[in-house]
């Protein structure tokens, strides 16, 4: 499936020489010496780069499949340019505001009810409370949970909590989303109506981060693909050939 407006000349997304360095052990600490080491030195043993020498570009309007095995950087990739996280090295440039779809239900508070959730979680995105008045009853219809409105967060499924925060989240108008497999839990049915709303969103120019382990569904929504393996970028190309260069690689995604 490709979006309905062609992609611009606008970069939307810079990411130049990105590393992020995680610890394996929570005891691994720094020595004073070891900030005025050089790069290779200040890398210790119970360290590890998630993402190393990271370079692309995305215009506006482009829809991304980011694709590899799990633990190889996709998700750390997505936090990067959520700006959730900040790289060790190198720099990403976001030109414009983020819905992120990724562990979309971490930011509700289980002790609120889901109409408090929603004003809370809306408002942390920048949406004014006109705004959430007037989108209110359209983002409970979405969820399909009206019965549930004055219902603490923390008594509803798992699936409920997927079905509000995607209701919410893709109801901000931010021209880049990001989506990582939070749509893995809940009905079929669901997961087709979620769909859907992403496919309206990429015909009205939003610029799409999708990581997925379907095939089908890369295919579905992105016209190119970036391949991660070990931290690294090693294919960024139309998504047909990144998915069949990885099931060359490793079978299927």
């Amino acid at each position: 499936m490709e979006a309905a407006l062609a992609p611009g000349t606008e970069v939307a997304i810079a990411v130049t020489g990105a590393g992020i360095r995680f610890k394996r052990n929570r005891s691994s600490r720094r020595s004073f010496k070891d900030l005025f080491a050089g790069r290779d030195r200040r890398t210790r043993p119970g360290e590890f780069w998630a993402l190393r020498n990271v370079d692309f570009e995305v215009r506006a309007g482009e829809a991304i499949g980011v694709v590899g095995r799990n633990g190889q950087g996709k998700s750390t990739l997505l936090k990067l340019v959520a700006q959730v996280v900040y790289p060790d090295e190198g720099a990403v440039e976001v030109r414009g505001g983020v819905a992120p779809l990724i562990e979309i239900t971490g930011g509700f508070v289980n002790d609120l009810s889901v109409r408090d959730n929603v004003y809370l979680t809306a408002g942390l995105h920048g949406m004014t409370r006109r705004e959430i008045d007037e989108r209110f009853d359209e983002i409970i219809e979405f969820a399909e949970i009206a019965d549930f409105v004055d219902t603490p967060y923390k008594h509803l499924s798992s699936g409920m909590k997927v079905r509000i925060a995607f209701a919410v989240i893709s109801r901000l108008e931010e021209p880049i989303i990001l989506v990582d497999e939070v749509l893995a839990v809940g009905d079929k049915a669901f997961r087709e109506k979620c769909y859907t709303r992403i496919e309206e969103l990429l015909a009205g120019g939003r610029t799409l981060f999708f990581v997925s382990h379907s095939e089908r569904d890369l295919l579905r929504f992105c016209t190119r693909g970036l391949y991660l393996d070990k931290g690294a970028l090693v294919l960024d190309a139309p998504i047909r050939e990144v998915v069949e260069r990885y099931n060359a690689d490793y079978g299927t995604t």
